[in-house]
């Protein structure tokens, strides 16, 4: 009889084929949407999300971005997504179906003017 083992590689190998079909589906839907194959690229990203749902897998976020969680159309910038920048977000608006989604980003990591003039002399070294 199999041991504990066994089944844990069994299922990291079954997780491992369903991240590389997520992939192939992404790829998929987003040529089919740049088709203007809306239907088809919707059917990709609802696949995409039932195997993620089988396999316990989460969808990465750089996919999330690109798919309406209620509708799962496949987003494209400018044709059926609004995207904004907000306080320390990304909203993202489907225009199908008026779902908004919002992720959180960080700037850039080294800040702006003011923070460049507050980091210059002065301080405990005298930099």
């Amino acid at each position: 009889m199999p041991g504990r083992g066994f089944w844990k590689r069994k299922k990291r190998e079954a997780q491992r084929i369903a991240r590389e079909r997520m992939d192939i589906l992404f790829g998929l839907a987003r040529d089919a949407a740049l088709r203007g194959d809306m239907e088809r690229a919707r059917r990709y990203v609802w696949l995409l999300r039932r195997i993620g749902m089988r396999y316990n897998v989460s969808v990465p976020t750089r996919y999330k971005v690109s798919m309406c969680r209620k509708c799962n159309a496949f987003l494209i910038s400018g044709k059926n997504a609004r995207i904004r920048l907000e306080k320390g977000r990304l909203r993202v608006e489907c225009l199908e179906c008026g779902y908004v989604r919002r992720f959180p980003y960080r700037g850039d990591k080294r800040g702006g003017e003011k923070e460049k003039k507050k980091r210059g002399r002065g301080g405990r070294h005298g930099g």
